[in-house]
């Protein structure tokens, strides 16, 4: 067990050329701790020994952007009017907030909800004059991306400018910045502005080398997840799906570039052909409006509001772990942190409910690095069985970010969903991903909202296994089979599907598919602009597609949805509550309830939890980041195939 004093936040990972960062910085000289440790009780010693032992003094980075902000603040402090919001985009944003303080070296990861709120609180306040923005780190989704977009083009509105300031950006995190009014590279930086690249992920190969044999069914042409097992390429069907998947995710970024810069969207084509651009040529091709170092921008923008102008480095974000200096603070800090109070709603509410990650059976575990390992059905039905029966909850916005999974977790989530829109309003929200299993759950909802870049869709199902024998024969291990009934070795990892076994798995996925059909059908009506049969398949979309083809009702984001459900719920003022509250410390040490009919946590998967796996991954992480993920994600989905008899999943697909 160790502990890692720090006077900032945690080392980022990203492709992104690393920048100093101005989040680290904690107002008044107090220290932030970071523990890690291998067991419970000691983190939570560790715990305490920091709160009871710390100081105010400590170690804390330099950084020329951060140390002349940090200057500049405590020249203005007597003079406190008005304020310059900064923001440092996070290397990832999660969806499903967490109330989880930082553990193992780890900060507590950065919700778009939340980002959202304090953005747009910074819009509403007053004191604040303008806004800075740091993207150096940022690698996110188009869905949250354009979402990001439009709450940074908001501030026009209000007449507070918008400034980014970055050493590099890429294609996506300078689509993001198109939302600015400002743009400022570093003279040394550079615009890597391309386009698209996209890639999706075969392990056919990786499979025959290791003696293993997929053997699936498909329902749907286009249902392209069982191609990532069974071929080393895609089919041409998998191709035409890619084609107009691309061109769509394509137009919209030429379209956020096309309408934060005020360029024609033709010649915003012709500036991402020629690119990538050093610092100068994207200023002099309109790109970016200045080129200038950390300290020369923050001299601009101090000759620009004076001296009367206060900078806050974490604007709106409230720093749980910050340490209290008196004794008994310390000691109610210490309880509040360990079990907090649950919020108590005064006002009606709109309740947000996540459906994040691969769709499983079970309940969520809690985990101390923040985040979660996917969208359980046992704890989103008692999610939304709770919001159906609070009557302070006058409308339900249900958002997803899933590309799908188990076919029954999928139909008890739609069944919960289908208790709360009979008793009020219930909207979805789509953000990166809603697809197969997470459109599925959608089928509930009165209005569903996508972002244009929302990848969905994907309405088809696939079953089967892989066949382990000729791995265990390259070992030397060999299974001698004995088995009493017709259809008992029907999933048996030990020998491929016979005729008649094909023909039930068949049977079994075919009858799913056809209920997948009729919920869209039920759901969506005379909306959809083609037979069920030309939209399903397996076919996956983008938002703006999905609006085209009935499958979605309006372009939007989380905010538009919830604003949306409360105007339906009829109300005026009205609070935003997380449904299930966000988990605490004291969650994580108190035994789990078995009380439910899929009663089973989140069972380690045996690809990604080995130890020579996540060795193996965090070596390829240092070489190829992005790839890594997207093996690792197209692992855990094969965990889900192993476990569940029918899946309703998209492929990983990695677009940069």
């Amino acid at each position: 067990m160790g502990c890692e004093y720090a006077a900032g936040g945690a080392t980022m990972h990203s492709e992104q050329t690393a920048s100093p960062s101005m989040n680290n910085l904690v107002p008044g000289g107090g220290i932030r701790t970071r523990c890690v440790s291998r067991g419970r009780r000691g983190s939570l010693c560790l715990l305490l020994i920091a709160a009871v032992g710390l100081g105010s003094s400590g170690v804390r980075a330099s950084d020329p952007l951060s140390d002349a902000l940090r200057r500049f603040k405590k020249d203005n402090d007597a003079q406190e009017t008005k304020t310059i919001a900064y923001f440092e985009i996070p290397s990832t944003l999660v969806e499903t907030p967490t109330h989880m303080p930082p553990l193992f070296g780890n900060e507590p990861p950065i919700s778009l909800k939340g980002l959202l709120e304090r953005l747009k609180k910074a819009r509403t306040d007053d004191d604040v004059v303008a806004v800075v923005i740091d993207l150096n780190e940022a690698s996110m989704g188009l869905g949250q991306l354009q979402e990001l977009h439009q709450a940074l083009r908001a501030f026009s509105a209000v007449d507070k400018p918008v400034f980014v300031h970055a050493d590099a950006l890429r294609t996506l995190t300078y689509v993001a910045a198109t939302g600015a009014s400002h743009i400022s590279v570093v003279p040394t930086g550079d615009v890597w502005l391309v386009g698209l690249y996209g890639e999706s992920l075969y392990l056919r190969g990786m499979l025959d080398k290791i003696g293993c044999v997929p053997d699936f069914e498909r329902c749907g042409d286009y249902k392209s997840a069982t191609e990532v097992f069974m071929r080393e390429g895609p089919s041409e069907e998998a191709k035409k799906m890619m084609d107009w998947l691309m061109d769509g995710l394509y137009e919209e970024i030429v379209r956020m570039i096309a309408d934060g810069r005020g360029i024609p969207p033709q010649r915003v084509r012709r500036l991402i052909d020629a690119g990538p651009y050093h610092a100068q040529a994207a200023l002099e091709a309109g790109l970016i409006d200045s080129v200038r170092s950390r300290r020369a921008f923050i001299d601009d923008i101090k000759k620009r509001y004076g001296k009367d102008v206060k900078v806050v480095t974490d604007y709106g974000k409230k720093d749980e772990m910050e340490i209290p200096q008196d004794p008994f603070a310390m000691f109610s800090w210490l309880m509040q942190l360990l079990h907090p109070s649950p919020k108590t709603y005064t006002e009606p509410s709109v309740a947000v409910v996540y459906v994040e990650g691969p769709i499983q059976l079970g309940s969520e575990e809690v985990s101390p690095f923040g985040g979660t390992a996917g969208a359980f059905s046992s704890t989103l039905r008692k999610a939304l069985d709770k919001a159906a029966k609070d009557d302070s909850v006058k409308a339900v916005v249900l958002r997803i970010d899933s590309p799908g999974g188990s076919a029954l977790a999928s139909e008890i989530i739609l069944n919960a969903s289908r208790r709360v829109a009979e008793r009020k309003p219930l909207v979805v929200s789509m953000g990166n991903v809603a697809a197969s299993g997470g459109y599925y759950v959608t089928c509930a909802a009165r209005t569903i909202f996508a972002d244009p870049g929302t990848i969905t869709g994907s309405i088809g199902v696939l079953g089967g296994k892989i066949v382990t024998t000729g791995m265990w024969d390259k070992l030397g291990v060999h299974w001698y089979p004995h088995k009493r009934g017709e259809m008992a070795a029907l999933l048996s990892t030990a020998t491929p599907f016979s005729d008649t076994e094909r023909r039930k798995i068949r049977d079994y996925i075919e009858t799913i598919y056809e209920t997948f059909k009729k919920h869209v059908t039920e759901a969506r009506g005379d909306r959809l602009a083609k037979p069920i049969d030309e939209i399903a398949g397996g076919r996956v979309y983008t938002g703006r597609q999905a609006l085209e083809l009935g499958l979605v009702d309006k372009i939007g984001g989380l905010e538009d949805a919830i604003q949306y459900a409360a105007e339906t719920a009829g109300l005026g003022k009205f609070e935003i509550r997380v449904i299930p509250e966000p988990k605490s410390l004291f969650d994580l040490f108190m035994p789990k309830k078995k009380d439910d009919e899929f009663a089973r946590g989140s069972a380690a998967s045996p690809w990604t939890s080995s130890p020579w796996f996540r060795s193996t991954l965090s070596t390829l992480a240092a070489v190829e980041p992005m790839r890594a993920r997207a093996l690792y994600h197209t692992l855990r989905g094969l965990e889900v195939l192993r476990t569940e008899r029918a899946v309703m999943m998209m492929p990983e697909i990695l677009i940069r």
